[in-house]
């Protein structure tokens, strides 16, 4: 049979996605963490794996998922968080932008995994799926209760679930989750199908969505999920040491208002009184991208007149962050390979070509 014969869209799906293979489970599960720091790895939106000096591995909204595929539904679904929210029923187009870099079912280690809130691009079945079939051990599912709920509709057991909400505290391995207020006001319209909240004061916050504080040997990492900027965020630094701070970012299409602006960044960075800030979510999304470099250009502006004591950091989906080893750094790059150029014998005519 010719190459030609061989070929069909399923063998070209399962050669190419997902796009990373297992590079990043193997770089993952080959990282040995030097005791005093923590290690890191964005794995699109607001994914986040971290791992200790004493192999505790979690991961924090992990999702494997895509956006819209396909231009025949157009409206969005009842009770859509931005059809809530901005009246519009026009769908959203709102396409995957980045590779996924990580694969679920080839995760070897994990000791918990965490939702920030229950939105579907940071839950995800098939992760869950791995998770129950793949890991040996009884690892907990944490994170508020909608996020609970919808893990034991999937089929995850009821006694492998942990609820949190703010001031809750949970011990795994080396290190210690906090759950925190959260201040995702999206989150706060979202309904279950077409429901009239009109004139309706929400009081559910904490059963819908938290963020997270990560306390490693290493440094304490702070998860905000997808919450909006909040002048809440100067208490979480009153009450915490924060060393490393994660935010959503995003350019909000006109009519919305769900991802945190560059000075929302900023502002949120010197009111956590956090050393690193890190924005993520500005990757995943075609209509909500954005560019980085807006905040490094304002956080240049404002750092000598506002004495901030904290840096922007730059990242790559895929990439790793180590702290405090990187807390200097200002933008990722992928490793470029060729450390060993000319540790053989180049195989070239002649040396004037080079």
């Amino acid at each position: 049979m010719s190459k030609i014969e061989e070929i069909t869209e399923e063998s070209w799906i399962l050669s190419s996605y997902p796009e990373w293979g297992t590079w990043l489970n193997e770089e993952i599960d080959e990282e040995k963490v030097t005791p005093g720091t923590v290690a890191m790895w964005w794995l699109g939106c607001t994914g986040i794996w971290l791992k200790t000096a004493g192999n505790t591995n979690i991961s924090i909204d992990l999702w494997a998922g895509n956006g819209k595929r396909s231009t025949k539904p157009k409206t969005m679904a009842a009770g859509h968080q931005m059809a809530n929210m901005c009246g519009g029923r026009l769908i959203q187009p709102n396409r995957r932008a980045a590779p996924m870099v990580i694969n679920p079912f080839a995760v070897t280690k994990v000791d918990a995994v965490l939702a920030t809130h229950y939105h579907a691009d940071h839950m995800d079945p098939s992760y869950a799926a791995a998770v129950i079939k793949n890991i040996k051990e009884k690892i907990p599912f944490i994170g508020p209760k909608k996020s609970i709920e919808l893990w034991i509709k999937w089929g995850v057991p009821a006694d492998r679930c942990i609820t949190v909400k703010p001031g809750d505290s949970v011990k795994i391995g080396d290190l210690e989750i906090i759950a925190l207020d959260s201040f995702d006001r999206t989150c706060l319209v979202t309904t279950e199908g077409d429901v009239d909240i009109s004139n309706t004061c929400p009081n559910d916050m904490d059963e819908k969505a938290v963020n997270f504080l990560i306390k490693t040997t290493g440094g304490n990492i702070y998860h905000s999920g997808d919450s909006h900027y909040s002048i809440y965020y100067a208490k979480h630094g009153k009450d915490h040491q924060i060393d490393v701070a994660f935010g959503s970012y995003g350019e909000n299409p006109v009519g919305i208002m769900d991802k945190m602006t560059s000075v929302d960044i900023l502002r949120m960075a010197e009111a956590l009184r956090c050393k690193v800030v890190i924005p993520i979510h500005h990757d995943i999304w075609s209509n909500f991208m954005a560019d980085p470099n807006e905040i490094l250009a304002l956080y240049d502006m404002r750092k000598y007149r506002l004495d901030y004591k904290f840096k922007p950091f730059i990242w790559q989906v895929g990439g790793k962050f180590t702290y405090p080893a990187d807390k200097d750094r200002r933008e990722y790059h992928h490793c470029r390979g060729f450390e060993d150029c000319f540790e053989n014998e180049p195989n070239v005519p002649f040396r004037s070509i080079l």
